[in-house]
């Protein structure tokens, strides 16, 4: 069976199910499912400005009402046991965690623990911290010894 972490920051669409459970054809796939809430990500600054640049200005505008620390974990924990229910229901195995700190802390231990073979960062596209190669897949690359796909999610 081919195993894959999967660092999500909100939860699959059906798009995003359909995609990763049919990157590697017929084979049998398990999902190791970190997801870590938008609003502890980043400051409001960096993701303003990725709103900006991907000109969604009314976002941009309510990114401070983005929930952080403990008002993002109820919503975080239903949009992971959705994520994995989803991931299920493709006929993938899958488990997973909220991340409240930065998911890359933990990567590294979790690719060991899993014997996973790949780590697919699967976000909206963070245009500042990709630049500066701060973003998830730029230092996941440096942290683990598996192949790190970045691939960019769908939109609801």
């Amino acid at each position: 069976m081919f195993t894959s972490v999967l660092m999500i920051e909100k939860p699959l669409t059906p798009e995003d199910v359909d995609f990763v459970t049919t990157l590697h054809g017929e084979e049998r796939i398990s999902f190791v499912v970190l997801l870590q809430p938008r609003g502890d990500q980043a400051d409001v600054l960096l993701r303003a400005i990725d709103d900006v640049a991907m000109g969604e200005l009314r976002d941009a505008v309510r990114e401070g009402e983005e929930p952080e620390g403990k008002e993002a974990r109820e919503p975080a924990e239903i949009g992971l046991e959705y994520s994995l229910r989803a991931l299920r229901e493709a006929g993938a195995e899958a488990v997973g965690q909220v991340i409240e700190d930065h998911p890359l802390d933990k990567l590294t231990t979790v690719v060991e623990d899993a014997g996973a073979d790949e780590v697919i960062v699967l976000t909206a596209p963070h245009y500042v911290e990709e630049f500066f190669h701060r973003d998830w897949a730029s230092r996941a690359r440096h942290k683990v010894g598996v192949p790190v796909l970045k691939l960019f999610a769908h939109s609801e």
